[in-house]
Protein backbone atom coordinates (compact mmCIF):
# COMPACT_ATOMS: atom_id res chain seq x y z
CA UNK A 1 0.00 0.00 0.00
CA UNK A 2 0.93 3.29 -1.03
CA UNK A 3 1.49 5.99 1.34
CA UNK A 4 -1.20 8.11 0.09
CA UNK A 5 -3.37 4.89 0.45
CA UNK A 6 -2.26 4.47 3.65
CA UNK A 7 -2.56 7.97 4.89
CA UNK A 8 -6.35 7.78 3.70
CA UNK A 9 -7.14 4.68 5.34
CA UNK A 10 -5.86 6.34 8.59
CA UNK A 11 -8.43 9.35 8.46
CA UNK A 12 -11.12 7.28 7.84
CA UNK A 13 -10.05 5.12 10.81
CA UNK A 14 -10.62 8.37 12.83
CA UNK A 15 -13.65 9.88 11.41
CA UNK A 16 -15.91 6.44 11.23
CA UNK A 17 -15.15 7.25 15.11
CA UNK A 18 -17.22 9.39 17.62
CA UNK A 19 -13.78 10.05 19.71
CA UNK A 20 -12.68 12.55 16.90
CA UNK A 21 -15.68 14.83 17.02
CA UNK A 22 -16.50 14.43 21.02
CA UNK A 23 -12.96 15.74 21.75
CA UNK A 24 -13.38 18.76 19.05
CA UNK A 25 -16.85 19.30 20.89
CA UNK A 26 -14.86 19.59 24.07
CA UNK A 27 -12.31 21.69 22.64
CA UNK A 28 -14.81 24.12 21.43
CA UNK A 29 -16.84 24.45 24.57
CA UNK A 30 -13.40 24.47 26.78
CA UNK A 31 -11.66 26.91 24.60
CA UNK A 32 -14.55 29.25 23.38
CA UNK A 33 -16.03 29.81 26.97
CA UNK A 34 -12.24 30.69 28.20
CA UNK A 35 -11.17 33.35 25.66
CA UNK A 36 -15.14 34.54 25.58
CA UNK A 37 -15.67 35.01 29.46
CA UNK A 38 -12.26 35.92 30.26
CA UNK A 39 -12.30 38.36 27.38
CA UNK A 40 -15.56 39.93 28.85
CA UNK A 41 -13.80 40.18 32.01
CA UNK A 42 -10.26 41.71 31.32
CA UNK A 43 -12.07 43.90 28.53
CA UNK A 44 -14.75 45.02 31.05
CA UNK A 45 -11.85 46.01 33.56
CA UNK A 46 -9.93 47.14 31.01
CA UNK A 47 -12.97 50.31 29.95
CA UNK A 48 -13.95 50.82 33.13
CA UNK A 49 -17.35 49.01 32.65
CA UNK A 50 -16.93 47.04 35.70
CA UNK A 51 -15.92 48.87 39.11
CA UNK A 52 -12.48 48.12 40.41
CA UNK A 53 -14.63 46.32 43.84
CA UNK A 54 -15.68 43.73 41.67
CA UNK A 55 -12.41 42.60 39.50
CA UNK A 56 -9.90 43.18 42.69
CA UNK A 57 -6.63 40.80 42.21
CA UNK A 58 -7.09 39.77 38.65
CA UNK A 59 -4.63 38.93 37.08
CA UNK A 60 -3.39 42.19 35.06
CA UNK A 61 -2.98 42.42 31.06
CA UNK A 62 -0.53 44.57 29.58
CA UNK A 63 -1.86 47.38 27.89
CA UNK A 64 -2.15 47.00 24.31
CA UNK A 65 -2.12 43.32 24.10
CA UNK A 66 -5.51 42.03 25.10
CA UNK A 67 -6.53 40.56 22.26
CA UNK A 68 -3.61 38.65 21.24
CA UNK A 69 -3.46 37.48 24.69
CA UNK A 70 -7.41 35.52 24.65
CA UNK A 71 -6.39 34.62 21.07
CA UNK A 72 -3.66 32.68 22.60
CA UNK A 73 -5.42 30.30 24.12
CA UNK A 74 -5.66 28.39 21.39
CA UNK A 75 -2.27 27.13 21.46
CA UNK A 76 -1.27 27.75 25.32
CA UNK A 77 -4.56 25.83 26.42
CA UNK A 78 -6.02 23.99 23.56
CA UNK A 79 -2.91 22.55 22.86
CA UNK A 80 -3.97 19.02 24.80
CA UNK A 81 -6.65 18.03 22.35
CA UNK A 82 -4.75 17.49 19.03
CA UNK A 83 -1.88 15.66 21.40
CA UNK A 84 -4.60 13.83 22.87
CA UNK A 85 -6.31 12.78 19.49
CA UNK A 86 -2.79 11.79 18.18
CA UNK A 87 -2.22 9.45 20.62
CA UNK A 88 -5.49 7.96 20.31
CA UNK A 89 -4.65 7.46 16.64
CA UNK A 90 -1.51 5.44 17.51
CA UNK A 91 -2.70 3.73 20.95
CA UNK A 92 -5.81 2.74 19.91
CA UNK A 93 -4.52 0.13 17.35
CA UNK A 94 -2.49 -1.60 19.90
CA UNK A 95 -6.32 -1.38 22.41
CA UNK A 96 -8.48 -2.64 20.15
CA UNK A 97 -5.63 -5.02 18.37
CA UNK A 98 -6.51 -4.09 15.14
CA UNK A 99 -2.70 -3.20 14.01
CA UNK A 100 -2.52 -6.93 12.98
CA UNK A 101 -4.70 -6.21 9.47
CA UNK A 102 -3.25 -2.57 8.94
CA UNK A 103 0.57 -3.87 8.92
CA UNK A 104 -1.17 -7.21 6.47
CA UNK A 105 -2.83 -4.27 4.44
CA UNK A 106 0.71 -2.31 4.72
CA UNK A 107 3.16 -4.53 5.55
CA UNK A 108 6.07 -1.47 5.27
CA UNK A 109 5.93 -0.56 8.51
CA UNK A 110 7.61 2.43 8.11
CA UNK A 111 4.54 3.53 5.62
CA UNK A 112 2.15 2.51 7.91
CA UNK A 113 2.97 4.91 10.43
CA UNK A 114 3.75 7.70 8.18
CA UNK A 115 0.64 7.41 6.67
CA UNK A 116 -0.95 7.84 10.93
CA UNK A 117 1.28 10.83 10.70
CA UNK A 118 0.00 12.09 7.46
CA UNK A 119 -3.01 11.47 8.75
CA UNK A 120 -2.50 13.51 12.06
CA UNK A 121 -1.32 16.53 10.44
CA UNK A 122 -4.61 16.38 8.72
CA UNK A 123 -6.36 15.92 12.08
CA UNK A 124 -4.22 18.30 13.25
CA UNK A 125 -4.98 20.75 11.20
CA UNK A 126 -8.95 20.54 12.05
CA UNK A 127 -7.96 20.51 15.19
CA UNK A 128 -5.88 23.62 14.91
CA UNK A 129 -8.79 25.46 12.82
CA UNK A 130 -11.40 24.73 15.08
CA UNK A 131 -9.63 25.72 18.00
CA UNK A 132 -8.59 29.41 16.43
CA UNK A 133 -12.11 29.75 15.37
CA UNK A 134 -13.69 28.92 18.76
CA UNK A 135 -11.69 31.26 20.43
CA UNK A 136 -11.00 34.59 18.00
CA UNK A 137 -14.67 34.53 17.06
CA UNK A 138 -16.21 34.84 20.56
CA UNK A 139 -12.97 37.28 21.87
CA UNK A 140 -13.65 40.02 19.14
CA UNK A 141 -17.41 39.72 19.37
CA UNK A 142 -16.88 40.47 22.95
CA UNK A 143 -13.81 43.23 22.02
CA UNK A 144 -16.29 44.83 19.89
CA UNK A 145 -19.00 45.43 21.98
CA UNK A 146 -17.07 46.69 23.96
CA UNK A 147 -14.98 49.07 21.57
CA UNK A 148 -11.86 47.10 22.03
CA UNK A 149 -9.55 46.60 19.24
CA UNK A 150 -9.60 43.63 17.82
CA UNK A 151 -6.44 43.06 16.28
CA UNK A 152 -7.98 41.40 12.96
CA UNK A 153 -7.28 44.36 10.44
CA UNK A 154 -3.45 43.69 11.25
CA UNK A 155 -0.86 41.44 9.22
CA UNK A 156 0.99 40.48 12.88
CA UNK A 157 -2.22 39.27 14.61
CA UNK A 158 -2.87 36.79 11.64
CA UNK A 159 0.41 35.59 11.05
CA UNK A 160 0.50 35.06 15.11
CA UNK A 161 -2.59 32.99 14.75
CA UNK A 162 -1.08 31.26 11.98
CA UNK A 163 2.31 30.36 14.47
CA UNK A 164 -1.05 28.77 16.37
CA UNK A 165 -2.18 26.95 13.42
CA UNK A 166 1.53 25.60 12.93
CA UNK A 167 1.86 24.86 16.76
CA UNK A 168 -1.47 22.67 17.19
CA UNK A 169 -0.50 20.72 13.92
CA UNK A 170 2.93 19.46 15.88
CA UNK A 171 1.15 18.52 18.78
CA UNK A 172 -0.90 15.75 17.18
CA UNK A 173 2.46 14.59 14.88
CA UNK A 174 4.32 14.36 18.75
CA UNK A 175 0.86 12.30 20.26
CA UNK A 176 1.52 9.88 17.23
CA UNK A 177 4.97 9.62 18.37
CA UNK A 178 4.24 8.79 21.66
CA UNK A 179 1.65 6.58 21.18
CA UNK A 180 3.46 4.30 18.98
CA UNK A 181 5.81 4.65 21.35
CA UNK A 182 3.81 4.21 24.50
CA UNK A 183 1.72 0.92 23.54
CA UNK A 184 -0.79 0.77 26.68
CA UNK A 185 -3.21 3.58 26.15
CA UNK A 186 -4.07 4.47 29.69
CA UNK A 187 -0.77 4.74 30.30
CA UNK A 188 0.07 7.46 27.64
CA UNK A 189 -2.92 8.96 28.33
CA UNK A 190 -1.59 9.43 31.80
CA UNK A 191 1.67 10.34 30.65
CA UNK A 192 0.47 13.28 28.19
CA UNK A 193 -1.66 14.87 30.93
CA UNK A 194 1.09 14.50 33.84
CA UNK A 195 3.63 15.87 31.77
CA UNK A 196 1.72 18.82 30.07
CA UNK A 197 -0.79 19.42 32.72
CA UNK A 198 1.24 19.00 36.20
CA UNK A 199 5.10 18.35 35.77
CA UNK A 200 6.02 20.72 32.92
CA UNK A 201 4.22 23.71 34.66
CA UNK A 202 5.89 23.01 38.05
CA UNK A 203 9.37 23.00 36.01
CA UNK A 204 8.61 26.45 34.24
CA UNK A 205 7.33 28.17 37.05
CA UNK A 206 10.80 26.82 39.02
CA UNK A 207 12.47 27.95 36.23
CA UNK A 208 11.36 31.58 36.51
CA UNK A 209 13.40 31.96 39.95
CA UNK A 210 16.46 29.58 38.62
CA UNK A 211 18.25 31.23 35.83
CA UNK A 212 20.11 27.47 34.84
CA UNK A 213 16.63 25.38 35.11
CA UNK A 214 14.97 28.08 32.75
CA UNK A 215 17.68 27.68 30.31
CA UNK A 216 16.60 24.08 30.19
CA UNK A 217 12.70 24.15 30.47
CA UNK A 218 12.41 26.75 27.42
CA UNK A 219 13.59 23.36 25.60
CA UNK A 220 10.46 21.61 27.05
CA UNK A 221 8.03 21.11 24.39
CA UNK A 222 5.08 23.60 25.90
CA UNK A 223 7.91 26.11 26.10
CA UNK A 224 9.26 25.67 22.77
CA UNK A 225 4.91 25.65 21.41
CA UNK A 226 4.86 29.16 23.07
CA UNK A 227 7.58 30.38 21.40
CA UNK A 228 6.73 29.38 17.83
CA UNK A 229 3.59 31.16 19.02
CA UNK A 230 5.15 34.24 20.09
CA UNK A 231 2.51 34.58 23.49
CA UNK A 232 1.63 32.86 25.98
CA UNK A 233 -2.05 32.92 27.72
CA UNK A 234 -0.50 32.28 31.47
CA UNK A 235 1.96 34.63 30.59
CA UNK A 236 0.54 37.23 29.59
CA UNK A 237 -1.68 37.57 32.31
CA UNK A 238 1.47 38.09 34.46
CA UNK A 239 3.03 40.67 32.05
CA UNK A 240 6.18 38.02 31.24
CA UNK A 241 6.93 38.96 27.62
CA UNK A 242 9.30 36.22 25.42
CA UNK A 243 12.13 38.31 25.65
CA UNK A 244 11.57 38.87 29.94
CA UNK A 245 11.36 34.90 29.87
CA UNK A 246 14.05 34.09 27.51
CA UNK A 247 12.37 32.12 25.55
CA UNK A 248 13.33 30.69 21.97
CA UNK A 249 12.75 32.70 19.07
CA UNK A 250 9.57 31.53 17.06
CA UNK A 251 11.43 29.66 14.71
CA UNK A 252 13.45 28.35 17.38
CA UNK A 253 10.63 26.92 18.87
CA UNK A 254 9.17 25.84 16.03
CA UNK A 255 12.22 23.22 15.24
CA UNK A 256 11.76 22.55 18.85
CA UNK A 257 8.67 20.97 18.47
CA UNK A 258 9.31 19.47 15.11
CA UNK A 259 12.06 17.81 16.78
CA UNK A 260 10.27 16.09 19.56
CA UNK A 261 7.50 14.88 16.89
CA UNK A 262 10.43 13.73 15.11
CA UNK A 263 12.11 11.88 17.86
CA UNK A 264 9.08 10.37 19.27
CA UNK A 265 8.16 8.92 15.82
CA UNK A 266 11.39 7.08 15.55
CA UNK A 267 11.72 5.73 18.90
CA UNK A 268 8.32 4.36 18.69
CA UNK A 269 9.48 2.72 15.24
CA UNK A 270 12.11 1.45 16.72
CA UNK A 271 11.42 -0.07 20.07
CA UNK A 272 7.44 -0.79 19.58
CA UNK A 273 6.27 -0.15 16.31
CA UNK A 274 8.81 -3.08 14.83
CA UNK A 275 7.86 -5.57 17.52
CA UNK A 276 5.77 -8.46 16.95
CA UNK A 277 1.98 -7.60 17.94
CA UNK A 278 -0.22 -11.11 17.87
Amino acid sequence: MSLLAATRSEVTKVLTTSTWWILAVVLVAYVGSTAGGLSWLFGALQTGALPADVTTGAPPVAPGTLAPTMYSVASSIGYVFPLLIGTLMATSEFRHQTLTPTFLATPRRGVALGGKLAAALLIGALYALVAIIAVVVPSALVFASLGIDTGLGTADTWWFLARAFIALILWALIGVGLGALIRNQVAAIVIVLAFTQVIEPILRIVGSFVEWINTLTRFLPGAASDALVGKSFSSSLGGVTAADSGALEWWQGGLVLLGFAIIFAVLGQLFSWRRDVT
